[in-house]
C-alpha cells in the first residue's frame, strides 16, 4: 500500500509515514466500532450513518490523498517501473484476497471493490497525471468527485460495472470505494504534491521531526501499512469475539434495532419528524412481508432488496402525504 518516497536529495520524508500511520490508526478505531456493532455491543447502523459515516469518509480520503502524494514522491521525476509493479502486485493480490475471504464470510455484502482495489487502480491511473500541470489535475479531480451527482445511470447497475461508482443505487458491501468519486482524492494528492514539490516544500518537510517517542511507532505503522491493514481487523474481530464468549452482548429486539438503524439512515437526508413516521411505516411493511429477519442479518437476496426498495418508495410517498395533510390542517 505504501509507495517509496524520495525527495530530490533522496531523503525519506518521515512526516508522510507518520500521517499514514495516523490514518491507519483512525481506520482501526472505526473498524473496532464496526466490530462492536456487529457483535451487538453498539446500536445497529451506528457506523453507517451520521458522524461515524463522515469519520469513515475522512479516513478514506486522507489515505487516498497520501497515495497521490506518494506517487509524485516516488515517480515524479521518472517512473521506476520495477518498484512500481512490485508494489502494485502486492496491493492487487491483497485486494483479491480480501474479496475472496469476505465472499466466504459475508457473501451478501462482500468487498468486491474496497480501499485496496481503489489504491491498485488509482496507482495505475495516477501515472497518467504525473506529467500534467497541477491545475489541470485538480480540475479533473473536481470533475471526478462531482460525477456521481450528475452521471448516475442504470447502465452502470450491471455487476461488472459497479466498480465505476455511477450505478443508480450503491450496492451492498462492507467496504465500497469505487472509482468515482474516490479517485478524486488521489488526484488532489497528486496536484497538491506537485505544487509542494515546485515550491521546495518537500525538502523542508524532510527536516521536520516530531520526536522519536511519537514518530517511531507511527513511522513503523506507516512504513508497513499493507501488513497493518491486512492484520488489524482479524485481530480486532478475534478480540471482540473472545470478549463476547465471556460477556455476551444483551439480546436486542430486532424491531428496535431496525427502527434505530432506519432512523439513523433516514436522518442523513430528512428531518427527525419525517424519519419517525417513515421508519414506522417501513417496520410495518417489512414485518408483513417477512423481511425483517433477513434485513437484520444483512443477508437478503436480490429479490428481497428489490422489494425493500419498492416498500421504501411507497412509505416515502405515504409519509410525505401524511405530513402534508398534517401541515394543511
Amino acid at each position: 500500500m505504501s509507495l517509496e518516497q524520495q525527495t530530490s536529495s533522496s531523503r525519506r520524508i518521515t512526516l508522510i509515514d507518520v500521517l499514514r500511520g495516523i490514518a491507519l490508526l483512525a481506520m482501526a478505531s472505526y473498524h473496532f466500532t464496526w466490530d462492536l456493532e456487529f457483535f451487538g455491543y453498539a446500536s445497529a447502523g451506528l457506523t453507517a450513518h451520521g458522524p461515524w459515516k463522515i469519520y469513515a469518509r475522512c479516513i478514506a480520503s486522507s489515505f487516498l490523498f497520501l497515495v497521490g502524494v506518494s506517487l509524485v514522491l516516488a515517480h515524479g521525476e521518472h517512473i521506476r517501473w520495477p518498484g512500481f509493479w512490485k508494489r502494485f502486485a502486492m496491493v492487487a493480490v491483497a485486494a483479491a484476497a480480501i474479496s475472496l475471504v469476505t465472499y466466504v464470510a459475508t457473501p451478501g455484502s462482500f468487498i468486491f471493490f474496497g480501499i485496496l482495489h481503489q489504491i491498485a487502480l488509482a496507482s495505475v491511473l495516477g501515472l497518467l497525471f504525473l506529467r500534467l500541470p497541477a491545475p489541470v489535475t485538480l480540475v479533473v479531480a473536481a470533475l471526478v468527485i462531482a460525477a456521481p451527482f450528475y452521471l448516475r445511470s442504470p447502465i452502470f447497475d450491471h455487476p461488472a460495472l459497479l466498480w465505476v461508482g455511477l450505478s443508480s443505487v450503491d450496492p451492498r458491501s462492507n467496504d465500497y470505494v469505487p472509482l468515482f468519486p474516490w479517485f478524486g482524492a488521489v488526484l488532489i494528492g497528486i496536484g497538491i504534491a506537485k505544487f509542494a514539490k515546485s515550491a521546495g516544500l518537500f525538502e523542508r518537510l524532510a527536516n521536520v521531526s516530531l520526536g522519536q517517542t511519537l514518530e517511531r511507532p507511527l513511522t513503523f505503522i506507516g512504513r508497513h501499512s499493507l501488513a497493518f491493514y491486512l492484520i488489524h481487523q482479524p485481530v480486532l474481530i478475534a478480540c471482540v469475539w473472545l470478549f463476547a464468549q465471556l460477556w455476551p452482548a444483551p439480546a436486542q429486539d430486532p424491531k428496535l434495532g431496525f427502527i434505530n438503524a432506519c432512523q439513523a439512515s433516514c436522518q442523513d437526508s430528512r428531518d427527525a419528524a419525517f424519519c419517525v413516521r417513515y421508519c414506522g411505516c417501513m417496520l410495518t411493511a417489512v414485518e408483513k412481508d417477512g423481511l425483517l429477519t433477513g434485513i437484520m442479518k444483512g443477508d437478503q437476496p436480490a429479490s428481497d432488496r428489490t422489494r425493500i426498495g419498492d416498500l421504501a418508495s411507497t412509505c416515502t410517498v405515504q409519509t410525505e402525504d401524511a405530513m402534508s395533510l398534517g401541515e394543511a390542517q
